[in-house]
């Protein structure tokens, strides 16, 4: 399937037309809202879906050394992005050190809602991927943001106590999304194909239907926060926000034809590199970096990259990852 094929496929799909019509929901300033406990809800739900399958799909073909290959890589890209997107954005932008280390973090670590987004458009094309990348997407979560606070160092006041770190590491260690994805991804790998069987009607079968509703709401949270944070959008800003997700995209390429990964894996992989957080690190940073401008990686990695990956780079990254596949074989 061609990359132009890929991208109308994937832009008819009912998953971006909900968040299509959601993000012009808010353009158009509709009071139309997803209660906040149903978003969590749907949230809780899509992480557990996709760390229960992906621990039970571990349980079926057992460790291996491309799985802790592949963890490897997904923690290596993690510590590394914040450099690359740190000496982009001093580069090109007048962000303070500070800030620039905040955006880097956000750039450096992954997100969740956009694996689900890239794990639910394989499946709609029945491209099967390793069960692992599950874990390798928790394991990318943190390491973004040690990178991020020691770009931050030499621009900030370093004395703070004890107990503000040890708060912050509890917020990094027991993000909610990392908990759950490693949770889920543990009752998958326990309970195995047993486990799967039993819950495959709820976790398998309504997946799409749930990622519909959820991006519905994230079409309506991503518009509003773009109009409510366009100030904090120039236009080096701008092009940094579609420039790093390919810049992503292209090293966990590399990094999966090292380790061998399939068409769906590298897919997976290059998605995660190429995503940005805007729930983990936002959480932990309010924590570990108080001082930065939260509204600045909010614009972008929300506002500009999630859009771009969902509507773009995702069909971009498949019908790449597919063509690596089909030159190794």
């Amino acid at each position: 399937m061609t990359l132009t094929e890929l991208a109308a496929q994937n832009l008819v799909s009912p998953m971006v037309l909900f968040f299509i019509v959601g993000l012009s929901a808010a353009f158009a300033k509709s009071d139309l809202t997803v209660p906040e406990a149903v978003a969590k809800l749907l949230s809780l739900y899509l992480l557990m879906s996709i760390g229960f399958r992906g621990g039970a799909e571990v349980a079926h073909h057992g460790l291996s050394a491309p799985l802790l290959e592949t963890v490897a890589a997904g923690i290596a890209l993690s510590f590394a992005m914040p450099l690359v997107a740190f000496a982009i954005l001093r580069r090109i932008t007048r962000l303070s050190g500070v800030d620039a280390a905040a955006v880097a973090a956000h750039y450096g670590s992954i997100s969740a809602v956009t694996l689900a987004a890239v794990t639910g458009a394989l499946n709609q094309l029945k491209i099967p991927y390793e069960g692992y990348m599950i874990a390798v997407a928790a394991a990318m979560e943190t390491p973004a943001i040690v990178t991020a606070l020691n770009l931050a160092r030499p621009y900030r006041d370093t004395t703070d106590g004890a107990g503000k770190d040890r708060a912050f590491w509890g917020e990094v260690l027991l993000n909610g999304s990392v908990v759950t994805l490693l949770g889920a991804f543990a009752v998958g790998a326990i309970t195995g194909e047993r486990g799967y069987t039993l819950v495959k009607p709820f976790f398998v079968e309504l997946f799409a239907g749930f990622l519909c509703l959820f991006l519905l709401d994230m079409g309506l949270v991503a518009g509003r926060g773009l109009l409510q944070g366009r100030k904090n959008l120039s236009a080096a800003l701008a092009v940094f926000a579609v420039v790093m997700p390919l810049i992503g995209a292209s090293a966990g390429a590399g990094l999966a034809i090292l380790i061998g990964l399939s068409a769906g894996g590298t897919a997976v992989l290059m998605t995660l590199a190429a995503s940005a957080s805007y729930i983990a690190v936002p959480a932990a940073l309010r924590l570990a970096l108080p001082e930065a401008n939260p509204a600045i990686p909010l614009t972008l990695s929300l506002g500009v990259t999630f859009p771009f990956n969902l509507l773009i780079g995702i069909p971009l990254y498949i019908s790449i990852a597919d063509r690596i596949a089909k030159v190794a074989h």
